[in-house]
């Protein structure tokens, strides 16, 4: 399979950023999107909402379906899981993008703050994708795709963000965990990560921390995620996938057009393997 076309996509926080790249990479095969984020009216601080994102979905020749919903609430994900279902026929791939953060040590970073790290990241992502499961079962190639990191138990990931990382891996884990709790079933999950630091508006909720010129754009997430999406799901699950590699994989591409400023150093990620020691 090398499309996406007639598939229905269920992709948490598509509203702006990476959610809304993979979304956009799918419409143009002609996939059906639903948009499943907090955002239905314009935010004072980030660009994008879901009406907005859904008449970009619809000229990139995709459908698009906006459901304004709060991922820490069950009841609201089961009802957007069933109203996906509905209208297009079924759900064939789940996207758990939605995240929050807040890179602050134990200190600076209050219960309410952890709270919501857990509650959208683990909570949020186990939420949905239990939601969606009646469909996924039905689906003829259904993917579970989360965007986390490759699981990690390196000190340094942990002692500047304790709060964080642990709900980023939470994240991992259900991945690890659903790969062989679904194998028989036939349902793909999996996990994608960036190799560099992605430049989305979420960057300036940082307070100026991440140079923007030393990121890579959204597009080279949706690329490596329909890479990954239109793989047969008996055959791929239990991965965590880094962006570059996918891509390699799938026969070399030219990175440089994913630059915001080629001739600038690229940033790694947090959590990426093999980058630690710089």
């Amino acid at each position: 399979m090398t499309t996406l076309k007639n598939k229905t996509l269920f992709i948490t926080g598509a509203s702006r950023g990476i959610g809304k790249a993979i979304a956009l990479r799918a419409a143009r095969d002609g996939a059906n999107i639903v948009i499943a984020a907090k955002t239905d009216q314009p935010h004072p601080k980030l660009p994008g909402t879901i009406h907005e994102a859904a008449a970009e979905i619809v000229a990139a020749g995709g459908q698009a379906l906006a459901l304004a919903v709060d991922i820490r609430d069950e009841g609201a994900v089961a009802e957007a899981a069933a109203r996906a279902a509905a209208t297009f026929g079924g759900i064939d791939i789940v996207v758990n993008n939605a995240s929050a953060i807040s890179l602050t040590p134990t200190p600076q970073t209050p219960p309410k703050r952890f709270d919501l790290m857990m509650s959208v990241n683990v909570r949020g992502t186990y939420v949905v994708t239990q939601a969606c499961l009646p469909w996924l079962a039905k689906a003829p190639n259904p993917h579970i795709l989360t965007l986390s990191p490759p699981p990690s138990i390196h000190p340094q990931w942990y002692g500047g963000h304790v709060a964080y990382t642990i709900s980023k891996m939470g994240m991992s884990l259900c991945v690890l965990g659903w790969a062989e709790e679904f194998r028989d079933q036939g349902i793909a999950a999996n996990a994608l990560w960036p190799r560099s630091i992605i430049a989305t508006a979420a960057l300036a909720m940082l307070g100026g921390a991440v140079d923007p010129a030393r990121c890579r754009t959204p597009e080279i997430v949706a690329d490596a995620a329909h890479a990954i999406l239109t793989r047969p799901a008996r055959g791929c699950t239990g991965n965590f996938f880094l962006d570059e590699e996918v891509l390699r994989e799938a026969g070399g591409v030219d990175f440089t057009r994913y630059a915001v400023d080629p001739g600038q150093r690229l940033l790694p990620d947090l959590f990426v393997p093999g980058l630690e020691e710089g």
